[in-house]
């Protein structure tokens, strides 16, 4: 067997560390700010790094997008909703910063709830053992009796639970995404998927209702979606199902002839998962635009952003 002995480095060759590269220099770190700063003066003070670099970059983005009166459209999983960003959402739709919301299935339940009762989330480990889990009887029945309306009246889930939680005065509307949409006249698809969502369960379920009025909200948000050259698309915590929708609707569009390839993109998410950056990051800004990707917690992340555009806006 062949011996080998500890090799022998005093040939290596070497260079001054002051004629070579350097991706990080004393120029890119972080300063310290004082008490008070403003929010611009904090993405100044970033080390020009990664997402340090990224964030203010992407609310630039977002904010000529706007400026422009070039769509800015949102795309939510329920988690955004359960963690108390209602308020902040709204309030960036009252000043016309988010312009259209795609959500899915579980975001209308949680919507609805916080409507009707000014609260939501129930805990699963304590009455799934019962066979309890999803059967609150209000949720099932005013969800469904919207969704069954809606699909009698030719509308969307969208709107079809928006006007109704409307129509029906709910104590908290002020606090619900889809009552606030409906107000203001912003478009708001909603995506199911058949058995995801506790409403399902329940007697008062009508699937064809569900499908004709998801599938009507699936070619509302193609629409949007045709208009998005120039805009931006934003997915917040939706790991599969709108990752998916949305690339179904930008194939769509761009078949049908529309012209959407430059635009701004991003995921947030508490960690980086492959359909989010494969379908909305990367492979739908291949042709322009930018996609962005930011880790972290919505209840975190989100604030900032909606605070960030504001500033930069000034609406």
């Amino acid at each position: 067997m062949k011996e080998y002995k500890p090799l022998d480095f005093t040939g290596l060759q070497t260079y001054s560390i002051h004629d070579r590269f350097s991706k990080v220099t004393v120029a890119n770190f972080a300063r310290p700010l004082p008490a008070g700063a403003t929010i611009a003066e904090f993405f100044e003070s970033l080390p020009d790094q990664l997402a340090g670099r990224d964030f203010p970059e992407f609310v630039d983005r977002l904010a000529a997008c706007r400026k422009a009166e070039r769509p800015l459209i949102m795309g939510m999983g329920a988690h955004v909703i359960k963690v108390g960003l209602n308020p902040l959402i709204i309030d960036l739709m009252e000043r016309s910063i988010i312009t259209g919301l795609a959500l899915n299935g579980a975001c209308v339940i949680h919507d609805t709830e916080i409507a009707i009762a000014g609260r939501t989330s129930e805990d699963v480990e304590q009455v799934l053992g019962k066979g309890a889990f999803g059967a609150a009887k209000e949720t099932g029945e005013i969800i469904n009796a919207a969704i069954r309306e809606g699909a009698n009246t030719d509308k969307g889930m969208g709107e079809a639970i928006g006007s109704y939680l409307r129509e029906k005065e709910y104590p908290h509307n002020d606090m619900s995404l889809l009552a606030t949409a409906s107000r203001l006249g912003v478009p708001v698809t909603v995506h199911a998927a058949i058995g995801t969502d506790i409403i399902h369960i329940h007697p008062s379920a009508c699937g064809a209702s569900i499908g004709k009025t998801s599938y009507h909200d699936f070619k509302l948000f193609c629409s949007m979606i045709a208009d998005l050259e120039g805009g931006a698309y934003l997915n917040v915590g939706s790991a599969v199902l709108l990752p998916e929708v949305f690339l179904k609707a930008l194939t769509v569009v761009r078949n049908l002839g529309h012209t959407v390839n430059c635009f701004t993109t991003a995921n947030f998410d508490f960690i980086k998962q492959y359909r989010p950056m494969t379908n909305v990051v990367n492979r739908p800004t291949a042709g322009g635009g930018k996609g962005y990707n930011f880790t972290g917690h919505h209840e975190l992340m989100i604030p900032l952003l909606a605070l960030a555009l504001k500033e930069k806006i000034k609406t």
